[in-house]
């Protein structure tokens, strides 16, 4: 599902450093480009959740589903 550009400009890392997201539209995932978080879409849904996030960060998040 693709993301409006509008919203990709708004959208934000939720951890405390607010940094931009990345878009991978193959992948639909959403990659933080301070902490390399990465958030997945579900079922067309922005998962947006520090508890939910895979990847590199802080060692925060899940590392696979």
């Amino acid at each position: 599902m693709p993301i409006d550009p509008p919203l990709l400009d708004i959208l934000a890392c939720p951890d405390t450093h607010h940094a931009p997201l990345d878009y991978d539209a193959d992948a639909e995932t959403l990659t933080c480009t301070e902490c390399a978080r990465v958030f997945e879409v579900r079922d067309g849904i922005l998962v947006l959740l520090l508890d939910e996030a895979r990847g590199a960060g802080t060692g925060a998040g899940k590392e696979d589903r």
